[in-house]
């Protein structure tokens, strides 16, 4: 349980919006800390895939897209006949 200060004009917009939500304050609360917490991982996870460079095995994957597109044989579903 987390119990913590804020301004009065941020907890009064906190319970409109609650109220035009139909949820209560705390639920609100605790998505707003969930959704932070899980940006400032994927923050992390950027910089940590910036700073590292790709395994061999992960790097196998970009030699495919030199490829091109795959052939489309759907015109060939009537040669046989």
């Amino acid at each position: 349980m987390l119990s913590f200060r804020i301004e009065e004009t941020d907890a009064g917009e906190l319970g409109r919006w609650a109220d035009s939500l139909g949820v209560d304050r705390s639920e609100l609360l605790r998505d707003a800390v969930r959704r932070h917490l899980a940006l400032l991982a994927s923050e992390r996870d950027i910089e940590a895939w910036a700073a590292g460079p790709l395994a061999p095995g992960e790097q196998s994957l970009g030699d495919s897209a030199d490829w091109g597109p795959a052939e489309d044989w759907a015109d060939w579903a009537d040669a046989s006949g």
